[in-house]
């Protein structure tokens, strides 16, 4: 199905910002805890990271349902992944303890100018065949990260130790033994689920599922939030941290 031009899916702004309120409520919790010493037995371990990752997988999957609705997708994937370019130098420089190194945003980005190149391929596999494909690889490279095929605890071959070398393989998802970053998206696998979404956005638009489903549906503060995300995302973090800090000071927290 082709969007008509003047058609938005508001839904979609929506589920955007509703997950970027999580992510700001995530990263709170993440500076009370980790920088403000403040004792929450709840946000360890499974539930913490159920959490981050329901969020960091709805933006990637919705980034790539969202790709054939941008009007320029270089300049969206520039724009992207010059924003975590942007966060990668500002926290090696001012927080080198906490930096972030090809994070989500360095990630989105590099997948919305990845399929530049390939959607015409792409455009050539049934939306389904695609969709069940691009899934199924992302659950196999799940923890290509951590040196292995397979999907968290379940391990089905060991990758060999020379895959993992230097910042570039790191890039794309073999990250050498010492690498670190508080927030780390590679390419692998996190490409195939955004692949995932943009066959997404064709399995339903055969059945017109876009338009009715989220077209007709606009949660004005969420919408506003999610038209805004890429821009709340870059100032959420030194916003929520200088909140807190005055809390602090003031002996709220």
């Amino acid at each position: 199905m082709t969007v008509k031009q003047k058609t938005r899916l508001h839904l979609l702004d929506s589920l955007r910002g509703f997950m970027m309120v999580n992510m700001i409520a995530y990263h709170a919790m993440w500076d009370l805890v980790n920088l403000f010493g403040v004792r929450a037995s709840w946000y360890a371990g499974t539930s913490k990271y159920i959490w981050q990752q329901c969020i960091c997988w709805t933006f990637i999957l919705l980034s790539g349902f969202c790709w054939r609705l941008s009007r320029n997708h270089l300049r969206r994937g520039a724009l992207v992944f010059g924003g975590g370019v942007v966060i990668s130098l500002v926290t090696n420089l001012l927080m080198p303890a906490s930096r972030i190194l090809f994070g989500i945003l360095t990630c989105i980005g590099s997948c919305v100018l990845l399929m530049i190149p390939l959607e015409k391929l792409a455009r050539k596999i049934p939306a389904e065949i695609g969709a069940v494909i691009s899934f199924m690889l992302f659950v196999l490279l799940r923890g290509c990260s951590e040196g292995y095929l397979g999907f968290e605890k379940w391990v089905i071959l060991p990758l060999p130790d020379f895959l993992y070398r230097n910042l570039l393989t790191a890039y794309l998802g073999f990250p050498y033994r010492g690498f670190f970053s508080t927030d780390y998206f590679a390419v692998l696998p996190w490409f195939f689920l955004f692949l995932g979404g943009y066959f997404l956005y064709d399995v339903l638009g055969k059945r017109n599922l876009n338009e009715k489903l989220f077209a007709r549906v606009k949660i004005p503060l969420l919408d506003t939030i999610g038209k805004n995300s890429l821009l709340i995302y870059m100032l959420h973090q030194p916003v929520v941290y200088g909140i807190l800090l005055a809390a602090d000071y003031l002996h709220i927290i």
